[in-house]
């Protein structure tokens, strides 16, 4: 395969050109909070990925440039087909989505006809489809103590999510056996080492961590739940147990305060930032509004089978749900 022609964009001011096809394209631009801080810097709303793509679904802009990962940009689209949606690089992808084929989870459903399908968002809009009833690391909490202890679940593809849940809630939800590559990549020796030097420092860790991280958390929350317990925790120093492109939103929000990454096997690698989000770059930002290129497109049919799945966790996420409405969709 031929490789792409690379573009030479030295001569441009990237951060002007983008705010010029901003305008012209009446464009939003959105950033998760695991982007480069050059890129958190110029968006009109950095966040987790559902609070994004809400967001975007309430503006009157014409175009969506997502910079996340591919997972996000289908959620804005399932939730504004009537908006152009663009992806700097479609081959920014997930390794939870990646573990989680959908033609794999359509037999492991109709495997176990007696479970509903509780699932992570981090999942392809196919996955969403088969599913019936998706979390985020924020709602999932309140989303399982919604549903009877009589119900069996299958929880995908985060496995390290649902067993958090499973220990908290007293489940026995059949996991599916995804792992984020980041999450996965802290090391609780050196992780240890680093409360030894901090001592009296909190740690901050996301659910997708494995239980050996999450053990030593004084606090366990979604990336928005990181941030608003670093604005809220009482001392100078906290250790972040997430990707550590989060820590610009809490340097901007707290410059009075020090954050620190928790580290990954040798106590100093970049293994803990995630090579997906990190394929968003200034220059391709830049292409995509241009060319209105890559972009994400998708069978109606199957949108709204997603958008199904997707509505459910809204509404019971709102309390709009009754425990007898809890069966299969």
């Amino acid at each position: 395969m031929t490789a792409p022609v690379r573009e030479n964009l030295s001569g441009l001011d990237l951060r002007a050109e983008i705010e010029r096809l901003r305008k012209e394209r009446n464009a939003v631009i959105l950033a998760h909070y695991y982007q480069k801080p050059e890129i958190q810097d110029l968006a009109d709303f950095v966040g987790d990925s559902l609070e994004l793509s809400r967001k975007a679904a309430d503006t009157d802009a014409d175009v969506i440039a997502f910079c996340g990962v591919k997972f996000m940009a289908e959620t804005a689209k399932i939730l504004s087909p009537q908006k152009t949606v663009i992806l700097p690089d479609m081959d920014a992808g997930c390794s939870l989505e990646d573990s989680c084929p959908p033609e794999q989870f359509k037999r492991f459903r109709e495997a176990h006809p007696d479970h509903i399908a509780l699932t992570y968002i981090n999942c392809s809009a196919a996955v969403k489809a088969l599913s019936d009833i998706i979390v985020t690391s924020s709602s999932a909490e309140t989303i399982i103590s919604q549903i009877p202890e009589s119900q069996k679940i299958i929880f995908g593809p985060d496995r390290h999510l649902g067993g958090y849940l499973n220990r908290k809630f007293g489940r026995d939800m059949l996991l599916w056996p995804g792992v984020c590559i980041v999450h996965e990549a802290f090391s609780e020796t050196e992780l240890i080492k680093l409360k030894a030097q901090h001592p009296g420092a909190p740690v901050a860790a996301h659910p997708e961590c494995p239980p050996h991280i999450v053990d030593h958390a004084d606090y366990v929350g979604s990336t928005s739940g990181i941030l608003q317990f670093a604005k809220s925790f009482p001392g100078d120093t906290l250790i972040v147990a997430t990707e550590p492109h989060i820590i610009h939103q809490m340097e901007l929000a707290l410059p009075e305060k020090h954050f620190i990454g928790a580290p990954g096997a040798d106590g100093n690698c970049n293994c803990n930032i995630c090579p997906y989000m990190a394929l968003n770059t200034m220059e391709k930002l830049y292409i995509a509004l241009r060319d209105l290129a890559p972009r994400i497109e998708m069978e109606e049919g199957l949108r709204l089978a997603a958008r199904q799945s997707l509505d459910r966790m809204l509404d019971m996420a709102s309390g709009t749900v009754g425990k007898g409405d809890l069966g299969r969709a």
